[in-house]
């Protein structure tokens, strides 16, 4: 069972900088590939970096050279660091695990994201 809580979302003009960062608790969080995913308003959810227990990271198109994701497994925390960010960038961000691109297993609950609004 994994628990999940986002924050550092908020308010920040294009070309600006957030770090989001994901607290877990629970059991599990080391064998987990954990993602960063996003849903802006009339769009579905999606995936948009993740990070394997081994490290290994993969990006959407559109985010990657921008977006950093990191784990702390000692800690149990998930980080996105978001550089040069853009309107198009505004939406709720959730962590979550990954199953190969398919999602979180249905065992581990959705929290409740962490609002970016990106505007002048």
């Amino acid at each position: 069972q994994l628990q999940l809580v986002e924050s550092g979302g908020g308010l920040v003009q294009p070309g600006g900088s957030l770090r989001l960062s994901c607290a877990a608790s629970g059991s599990g969080f080391s064998i987990y590939t954990m993602g960063w995913y996003r849903q802006a308003p009339g769009k579905q959810r999606e995936l948009v970096a993740t990070i394997t227990s081994a490290g290994n990271t993969n990006y959407v198109d559109s985010v990657k050279g921008r977006f950093t994701i990191s784990r702390d497994d000692a800690k149990k925390m998930v980080y996105l660091q978001m550089n040069s960010l853009t309107p198009e960038d505004t939406a709720v961000y959730y962590c979550n695990a990954d199953s190969q691109g398919w999602g979180p297993p249905e065992w581990i609950s959705w929290g409740h994201g962490t609002q970016v609004t990106v505007s002048s």
